[in-house]
């Protein structure tokens, strides 16, 4: 069993020992990806928007992301965001397990059964998020201490723009808590390939419309940086308390496609 990290912005490898880069050829691309250990533990870690936080969020290569992750073994992938809200309860530096999605993207491919060289396979969404894993995160901060939102909605956008406030306000209405530009096809492709998949959101601005300033990246990063203590402090003690086996459904579909 091997654990893989998806690290959005303000999130690096550093926690990890013995580092070393992999380089996984797809059917479509190479992804770079960092291997190396936390608490006697295997984990991959995968930079989302590459070296130097170089690559938009409309561009990322996320059926070669996926795949690279699965061919070399992953079996549970726990993703982290940069999050804004639209729920007041829901603050700057509060970390949500997310539990459902609501996708306003526009130009990504969704899928790896696009119907040319394979099968048409029409994926269950229900419960989009590993329930294990969720549960497994929602434990430990328990035992810890430490706050967090049992479940939130996450509105993905195309990016990489900010939403505007009548977009916030549509989100509201149609009971999104979170938006975000990286959260979907990421979690759907997870699922068809049949990896465990849990997101762990920090909220680092109020969206736009409820915030009391103009929204900026800067701003962003200041938010992750000042909050990394306690998210590094929940992955460390989630990925000890991970059941090696999983009774979810989240393979019960998965197609011979990938390995």
């Amino acid at each position: 069993m091997k654990y893989a990290l998806i690290g959005g912005t303000g999130v690096d490898p550093s926690m990890l020992q013995d580092l070393k880069i992999v380089e996984v050829n797809t059917p479509y691309g190479e992804v770079e990806l960092q291997e190396g250990s936390l608490n006697d533990l295997e984990l991959v870690f995968l930079s989302r928007h590459g070296s130097g936080h170089s690559i938009p969020p409309h561009r990322i290569n996320y059926r070669a992301n996926i795949w690279a992750l699965k061919s070399i073994g992953v079996t549970r992938i726990i993703a982290t965001n940069a999050v804004g809200s639209t729920n007041r309860l829901m603050r700057p530096g509060d970390l949500v397990i997310v539990d459902q999605f609501l996708d306003f993207t526009k130009s990504r491919v969704h899928t790896f059964f696009d119907g040319e060289d394979t099968p048409v396979i029409h994926t269950d969404m229900t419960d989009p998020y590993c329930p294990e894993l969720r549960l497994t995160f929602l434990k430990v901060a328990q035992d810890k201490g430490i706050k967090l939102h049992s479940r939130g909605c996450y509105a993905c956008f195309e990016g990489p723009r900010y939403e505007s406030a009548a977009e916030i306000r549509m989100v509201s209405i149609l009971g999104g808590d979170l938006v975000g530009m990286t959260g979907v096809p990421e979690v759907v492709l997870a699922r068809e390939a049949g990896i465990c998949y849990a997101s762990i959101a920090m909220v680092t601005n109020m969206g736009a419309g409820i915030a009391a300033t103009p929204l900026s990246h800067e701003e962003v990063v200041e938010v992750m940086e000042k909050n990394e203590a306690q998210l590094r402090e929940l992955l460390l003690h989630s990925l000890n308390e991970i059941p090696k086996n999983f009774s979810c459904a989240c393979s019960k579909d998965k197609q011979p496609l990938i390995g």
